[in-house]
This record gives structure tokens, sequence and C-alpha cells, in this order.
């Protein structure tokens, strides 16, 4: 759901309407489950019409996907080293529609609070080969991205998740599998302007009643997940997102286990929160994980 600070997100509406035509369909069919990820992914091809360069001190990597997947399969990341060597480490994990090269002042914001920042593209965007991505492949991403970042940062107590829009429903699923599955930890998890589960955020924006939840086969289900990840969390959202309203994040702070915090930021869009509200981004860190801005 990442977008453009100046351009709306064009998947929104699309996504309603396929969803009401879903509704007279058998729930099983494979185009309309096609559709739907062609519209929650809205895949913007190339680079960002802002994006002005890779930043300097980034390394670009290739980072192989997990045995039984093709050998071919792989998911393009940045690694930015923070300038001092024991820094803590975080894995931001994007949103839909824009690729790596749309994410650079929200990544640079990460850093300057004291983050080394592990950043991929999942298969389907940027310099990540593959096909229309899944909630079942971005997953998989993830959790390939969590595997090189604990090789970056093998201390488990500097070791962070990110997730912005989607990207936050993808970290609470990352964090809630290395809790169940007893892979290598994280110190704490950070989302970003989320939701609870794809279909109430679409619900939402259409404005029905109807269960819509029930007949997307894309779940992306946050709030059944999120009291099961084992993390201090912190739950970021501005208060004048239009497009993810924040009393998502107020239902998943309430679902999730403390320690826990959420910060509303106010005057926050669904994009910017994280610059206009760097310091109490800074203050909320510290609060929640004990980690200072350097």
């Amino acid at each position: 759901m990442t977008a453009s600070p100046t351009r709306r997100p064009r998947w929104w509406p699309l996504l309603a309407l396929t969803v009401l035509i879903g509704i007279g369909l058998p729930y099983g069919c494979s185009r309309l489950a096609y559709k739907e990820r062609e519209l929650i992914f809205s895949i913007e091809p190339g680079t960002a019409s802002w994006f002005t360069g890779v930043p300097s001190g980034v390394k670009q990597m290739d980072i192989p996907l997990a045995t039984g997947l093709s050998s071919s399969q792989y998911i393009h990341g940045w690694w930015w080293p923070a300038s001092r060597a024991d820094a803590p480490a975080v894995l931001y994990l994007h949103g839909t529609r824009w690729n790596l090269t749309a994410q650079v002042r929200r990544i640079s914001t990460l850093r300057s609070l004291g983050f080394s920042v592990l950043a991929i593209d999942y298969r389907g965007f940027g310099d990540s080969p593959g096909d229309l991505p899944s909630e079942r492949s971005v997953y998989q991403d993830a959790q390939a991205a969590w595997q090189r970042l604990v090789a970056l940062q093998p201390a488990a107590d500097k070791r962070y998740i990110y997730g912005h829009s989607l990207g936050g429903a993808i970290a609470v699923d990352l964090a809630e599998h290395l809790n169940q599955e007893h892979e290598p930890k994280a110190a704490g998890l950070i989302i970003e302007s989320t939701f609870t589960d794809m279909g109430a955020a679409a619900q939402a924006v259409i404005n029905t009643s109807l269960p819509i939840r029930w007949l997307m086969s894309e779940k992306f289900d946050s709030i059944d997940k999120i009291g099961d990840v084992g993390l201090p969390v912190l739950i970021v959202h501005g208060t004048d997102d239009r497009y993810v309203p924040s009393r998502f994040s107020r239902a998943l702070f309430d679902a999730a286990a403390p320690p826990k915090q959420l910060l509303l930021v106010p005057g926050g869009t669904h994009n910017n929160s994280m610059s206009i509200g760097t310091a109490q981004y800074a203050q909320a860190l510290n609060e929640v994980f004990g980690l200072q801005a350097r």
C-alpha cells in the first residue's frame, strides 16, 4: 500500500470493485483469485519517478530463497549498515505498488534513528525476479531475508522487524513464525500504517457490512497473529491516514500482548508519519525497546 507522497494509491477502488464482483462468483474461482492478487500488490514496474539513486554506503545483494524452491529464485535487497559497528539492525518490509526505489526516505530515517537496515523487494518487485506475488510467497521472502539479517547481525537482542502498510502484515506474520517455529529471534516488532486483515481493510474502503473477509483468498490476518509474536511491539499510525484508518492500529494494539506501545502521529498520513514524527518515533523506540537514536 506504499504510495508516492503526491499520488493517490490506485488499487483501493479497483479492489473494491473486484470484491463486489466476487460476491456473485464462486469463492474458489482461480481467475478471481489471480485478479485479487493483481489488485492487492498493484506493482509499478521500473524506478519511482522521485528516485535519485541508491544512497551512498548501501550494499546491494541477492538473497537466495529456501531449499525446495527454484535455484533461480532470489530476492534483491539493500544492506545499509550504520556508522556504529554495534548498531541494532532492522529488516525493512515495504507495502504494495512501489519497490525499493520508492522507499529511500523511510529507510534513511530508520538509519538516522540508529539502525543498520536490510530492505528487500519481494519476488515480482524491482530487481527481484518472479511472477505475481501471493500472500504465501511474500511470507517466504520475508523469512529468507530474516535469515540474511541474522547473518549480518548475530546478536538476537539487536535484531528488529519493521513493516509499513501491507508490509506490516508481513512483519507480523514473520514475527509469529519466528516465535512459533523457535527460529532465530528478534528483539522487537515495529509496524506502521497497517491494518487488522485485508478483508477488513477492503470493507472499510467500500463501506459495506458484507462479510468480505471470508470472500477473499489473500487474508493477511494480523489481528489473529499479533498476540502470539512474543515480542515487544511498537505500532505507529498517522491520524490523517485516508487509506488505512488509524482505528486498525488501535485494534492491533488492543490485541497485542505487552510490552507494547501505540504511537499516533498528529497530522500523519499513510506515508509521512515517520518523517513528520521522527522525534516521537525516537522517544517511542527508547521507551519500548531501550534504543536511543545516535
